[in-house]
């Protein structure tokens, strides 16, 4: 896959999803929810850290004031890009009812046939949950065992700070890839060696989109529109460039 099939995927998704009205509700609802749990967070910490600032700081006269003004900007600029940075791990966990339908309904697009649901069971649901919790706890020991050790490259004089920022956003990317190409690879049970494989196979395109959706997504307020429009992203790119799903129809 070329670096501008990645670069332009999350063009080609918009466009998918605005002449698509059955996957409007797909992306729609998450966002909502997205934005009502991170409405409820901000407003829930801004207000109690508020009433601990303005009893820190008190009297002072003017120049207490003047403190106490800078100092609930700086609260408010700050628990924004908080509750933006959380959102950014959390907001894919918080639509993934929703997501796996998209997923489903991308790829019964794509082979051109409704999709086949699985009747529900309590062991099929913890089986999918135990695997989801896996696969977090895998990405977590990647990002440590890849992080870790590129602090090392700060102790080079010179080019140490710009190599270990690369090793971070080459890490933010394939974290990206993995969270937003998961949906038609989870459904195959696919394990985590072989989704870092396909990752490889990828490449470079798969670098190029994953760089565009880690810093889409690492904006604050952007990424509730940028997680779901990822998301349709990289289950497009998977179906229609990994070679898993037989093509029987297509998503011109």
């Amino acid at each position: 896959m070329d670096v501008l099939t990645g670069l332009t995927a999350p063009f080609h998704a918009l466009a998918l999803i605005r002449r698509t009205p059955r996957l409007w509700g797909y992306v729609v609802v998450p966002i909502l929810v997205n934005v009502v749990v991170a409405a409820l967070l901000y407003l829930g910490l801004f207000a109690a850290l508020l009433q601990q600032l303005d009893t820190l700081i008190s009297g002072g006269g003017a120049l207490g004031s003047a403190l106490l003004w800078v100092a609930r900007v700086v609260l408010a600029v700050g628990l924004a890009l908080g509750v933006g940075f959380l959102l950014v791990r959390f907001g894919v966990v918080l639509g993934a009812p929703w997501y796996s339908q998209l997923s489903e309904e991308l790829e019964a697009l794509y082979v051109g046939q409704a999709h086949t649901k699985r009747p529900f069971s309590l062991r099929d649901a913890a089986y999918d949950v135990w695997r989801a919790l896996l696969f977090e706890s895998k990405k977590l020991a990647l990002a440590l065992a890849v992080w870790l050790p590129s602090l090392l490259l700060l102790l080079l004089p010179g080019v140490g700070g710009p190599l270990q920022a690369a090793a971070g956003f080459a890490l933010g990317a394939t974290i990206s890839c993995l969270d937003f190409f998961d949906g038609p690879l989870e459904r195959r049970r696919l394990r985590f060696r072989a989704k870092l494989a396909l990752i490889r196979r990828l490449l470079p395109g798969s670098l190029a989109f994953g760089l565009l959706a880690f810093s889409l997504v690492s904006i604050p307020l952007v990424n509730l529109l940028a997680i779901p429009l990822c998301v349709t992203a990289g289950n497009l790119l998977v179906i229609e460039r990994s070679g898993l799903v037989a093509r029987a129809g297509a998503v011109a």
